[in-house]
């Protein structure tokens, strides 16, 4: 079997990046990813401002105690006057300094009435400014290509005067799901049947991902109708993605329909829950097969699936970030694959685990906050560190 580092390491050397892009308004871009870098044309703030509502003062002319005359006033979005020897100027957060001016004292250290103010404080150099460039420098890169936008982006990309941005078209991903079992909800079942949730959660996962997805249906266990289902799939878009008949039973038609349409290479990957996965092409359409059972399909989709998908749309950072978490649970048995496990944070900073771990208990994932990812043949007792991944906004 191949190592979970493996199979992944493959996926992104075959993951081709996009090439495909187009011009946005920034408010329209939130999950979009950027194709160029942006470079700030100004300085944010612009000017030295200030950060509090008070007096702008110099230092030469105050100590604890002094009382000055107020010579000006100065809200946000004005331009003042150089600031007169002798004299303080009202002041209010994120207006901008007067010439003149080195500090700014919050108005609560300050008495005044309409003309005088008296300073209670000895203010230092630069207090309570706001310098010119502070939070970014004209000609800085603000945000690098590969970057996913989010709220903060947006708003980051705004203060700098950014009103479109130039972002990498969607990946198109044409779906199917296999097996004569499945029923939409809504239907009654028959003998043997069961609902297909696998489609409402990878429509979830690639939805969360932005990707333009156009859905096939349910596909019957029968070669012919694989193999067309794979060519229309193929057909327009960057991406076949299947959930079920990747492995080797009689009724598993899809590794044989893609060796006839294309090319594929099976994978047992040695991970749990989520063994066999599936890599090839369509014709010249990149293919991937994801097991049937609900928790390996979202295990496999999460942990393989998403990197792959997030690289082909041009991300940069596409790998999981594990972090250092307490485990408040016992794993007596030492697997001897790697294993994700589905947890929860709890209110003591530490990880719960949900008490049934099998592949076909998706309520397992409704329930988690995330994966721990537990190497081979590594127990766990409470109080150990593992490594936990957050599911994160996939969900």
């Amino acid at each position: 079997m191949l190592s979970y580092e493996h199979a992944l390491e493959t996926l992104l050397a075959a993951a081709q990046p996009p090439v495909r892009r187009e011009s946005l308004t920034t408010h329209l871009a939130l999950g979009r990813v950027l194709a160029v870098p942006v470079c700030a044309t100004l300085n944010v703030p612009p000017a030295d401002n200030s950060a509090m509502d008070g007096y702008a003062l110099r230092l030469d002319d105050v100590k604890a105690g002094s009382v000055l005359a107020i010579s000006q006033r100065i809200p946000a979005g004005s331009s003042p006057q150089p600031l007169r020897p002798g004299t303080v100027a009202r002041i209010f957060t994120g207006a901008p300094i007067p010439a003149g001016a080195d500090a700014v004292v919050m108005q609560e250290k300050c008495v005044a009435d309409d003309a005088d103010v008296r300073i209670e404080h000895a203010p230092k150099s630069g207090e309570n400014i706001r310098r010119a460039g502070e939070d970014i420098a004209i000609g800085a890169e603000v945000l690098p290509a590969g970057t996913r936008l989010g709220a903060a982006h947006m708003g980051l990309l705004a203060s700098i005067g950014v009103a479109q941005v130039e972002v990498f078209v969607p990946l198109r991903v044409a779906v199917f799901f296999t097996g004569d079992e499945l029923v939409m909800p809504g239907a009654p079942l028959g003998p043997g049947q069961i609902y297909n949730s696998n489609r409402y959660v990878l429509h979830g996962l690639l939805g969360a991902l932005g990707c333009a997805v156009t859905d096939l249906g349910i596909i019957p266990d029968d070669l012919a109708a694989t193999r067309a289902a794979l060519r229309a799939a193929a057909a327009d878009h960057d991406l076949v993605l299947t959930c079920g008949g990747v492995s080797v039973g009689e009724e598993d038609h899809v590794k044989a329909a893609v060796q006839a349409e294309g090319a594929l290479d099976t994978w047992k990957v040695a991970i749990k829950p989520g063994k066999p996965f599936a890599l090839g092409r369509v014709a010249d359409t990149p293919f991937i097969g994801l097991p049937g059972n609900p928790v390996s399909s979202f295990a496999t989709f999460l942990m393989l699936a998403q990197p792959y998908i997030r690289r082909r749309q041009g991300e940069a950072e596409v790998l999981p970030r594990p972090l250092a978490v307490r485990a408040d649970f016992a794993w007596p048995k030492a697997g001897p694959v790697r294993e994700f496990l589905r947890v929860r944070c709890n209110a003591a900073g530490g990880l719960d685990l949900y008490p049934k771990q099998g592949s076909g208990v998706l309520s397992s994932c409704a329930w988690a906050d995330g994966f721990v990812s537990n190497p081979p043949g590594q127990v766990i007792q409470p109080g150990d560190t593992v490594a936990f991944i957050p599911f994160g906004g996939a969900l």
